[in-house]
């Protein structure tokens, strides 16, 4: 498959998930699940036009709301920080996860589009990773772990908005 050419305000990520479709969708549209993969705490509404709060990273939230909503496929929903050094005010950029089938379980693509500059795309790109990987250890019956990045903050030197 080919990927087009990533637009400079937007983060591409594609992984290969060995668990189908509708196992993976149960971690983008259950809190319980999402909060096992990312976030501390949190609100969520997921449903078109539903919003969510979530606590991700130290004390960094973030806010925006689901755009669509299509079961075992597609999730789009605006994304931004209510606090910290990046300036992705909630809901000013749109992440819209895509699963596909394969033989082999699930392939998962993530785009972050609308981000405000290149340290924005490096940063939300680093912690898309890191938040894919666990997405995809719990999504396969594995546990990643306590999040280390729950307890970092600017005081411990990392950027809590940083995605």
């Amino acid at each position: 498959m080919t990927i087009p050419p990533t637009p400079m305000d937007t983060v591409t990520l594609e992984r290969r998930i060995a668990a189908r479709p509708d196992t993976v969708f149960g971690f983008l549209d259950d809190r319980e699940k999402w909060l096992s993969w990312m976030g501390a705490d949190g609100s969520f509404s997921f449903e078109p036009g539903g919003s969510y709060r979530t606590r991700v990273t130290g004390q960094s939230v973030a806010s925006g709301r689901f755009i669509t909503v299509d079961p075992h496929r597609r999730v789009v929903f605006s994304w931004g920080w209510e606090s910290g050094p990046l300036l992705v005010p909630p809901g000013s950029s749109t992440i819209e996860i895509t699963l596909a089938p394969t033989p082999e379980g699930t392939l998962l693509r993530l785009i972050h589009s609308g981000l405000p500059s290149t340290e924005a795309c490096e940063a939300h790109a680093e912690s898309w990773q890191h938040y894919v990987d666990r997405l995809a250890t719990r999504a396969e019956g594995g546990d990643p772990g306590p999040d280390p990045w729950l307890r970092d903050g600017p005081e411990n030197g990392r950027d809590p908005s940083a995605g």
